[in-house]
């Protein structure tokens, strides 16, 4: 008998072979494979997370780092297999206006800036190395988020959240002085486009990162792989199965970049040579020995910022079956 499973994922690099079928699994499992955005409306649609945790619309989904332990710990039925398939600096992803006095990390120190969302993977991530990589307590600033939570917290006293008008453009915002910085996984169009002149505060964002690598040896972490809990439960086995696939995805991808033309970069061969030197070691590793040390990372952010109100080991995150992977 197969089991059938949907698959909810994202449109990378990584996940071609899913979407090509180059991906081979044992016929005790068959992937039924969606392309659905989070804040990007893909192929089948977008609100990824929402559709996971809340309508149980799928059996496996790339999910929300943050939003998962936020999940896992207030008992949700979802768990994680040790697989990563989103991973960014922080540093790097902070825009400010052309002409802003601020040129620093530590200019942003009662300053009002836009996120996401306040427990977005990436703003979590952007706060906690504000204040535990840089010296500046992410308390000092007005936090000022684009979309409702998806899991509610009590913020931690002394916290100052405002709510964005639905619709906000945080490049507008920006442009207008109504924020003063903002990080943002996806930055709008009209920043994107050039319609709002902006530069990053970091102007050695690219050494910053690479620093922050080999001091920590990993990238940060921003999505995992979910599973229904049931599932999970009833059929053990099927974590080891998504594993491997996950596996030979990531290599079937890796291959890509043997052709010096397989993207419209003309020297992505290039590039792909320089981070490869550059970082040195696998940056996209899977399973859970290799990602511990990124996981507690995250989880004292978490905690610092309120998301969770008391520890959680990661052991408790993942599924049984791939706690020694």
């Amino acid at each position: 008998m197969t089991l059938r499973l949907s698959l909810a994922i994202d449109r990378y690099d990584r996940f071609f072979p899913f979407f090509d079928e180059t991906v081979q699994t044992p016929d005790s499992v068959s992937l039924d494979v969606y392309q659905v955005g989070q804040t990007v409306p893909l192929r089948d649609g977008e609100f990824r997370h929402e559709r996971m945790i809340y309508d149980e619309e799928f059996d496996v989904c790339e999910f929300s780092f943050s939003s998962f332990i936020m999940a896992k710990k207030r008992g949700l039925p979802i768990v994680g297999i040790p697989v990563f398939p989103r991973r960014l600096f922080s540093v790097g992803l902070w825009y400010v206006r052309r002409d802003s006095a601020l040129r620093s990390l530590s200019d942003l120190r009662g300053k009002r800036v836009g996120l996401n969302s306040f427990q977005t993977t990436l703003s979590v991530l952007a706060k906690g190395d504000l204040k535990f990589e840089y010296g500046v307590p992410w308390e000092s600033m007005e936090w000022h988020v684009l979309t409702k939570e998806k899991i509610e917290f009590e913020p931690k006293k002394g916290t100052v959240i405002r709510q964005l008008k639905e619709g906000s453009d945080l490049g507008k915002l920006l442009e207008k002085g109504e924020i003063d910085a903002f990080i943002h996984p996806h930055p709008p169009k009209s920043i994107t486009s050039g319609q709002v002149p902006v530069r990053r505060l970091a102007e050695d964002a690219a050494e910053l990162e690479l620093s922050y690598y080999h001091k920590h040896g990993y990238c940060p972490i921003m999505h995992v792989i979910a599973i229904r809990q049931t599932l999970a439960e009833r059929h053990p086995w099927v974590c080891d199965v998504l594993m491997n696939a996950f596996h030979s995805a990531q290599t079937i991808s890796d291959n890509y970049y043997n052709d010096p033309n397989w993207s419209k970069l003309f020297w992505g061969r290039r590039y792909w040579e320089t981070e490869r030197d550059a970082l040195q070691g696998d940056p996209w590793p899977i399973g859970l020995a290799a990602n511990r040390s990124n996981i507690e990372r995250f989880l004292t952010y978490s905690q610092d910022q309120g998301l969770i109100s008391a520890p959680i080991s990661v052991d408790a995150l993942f599924a049984e079956s791939t706690l020694y992977t």
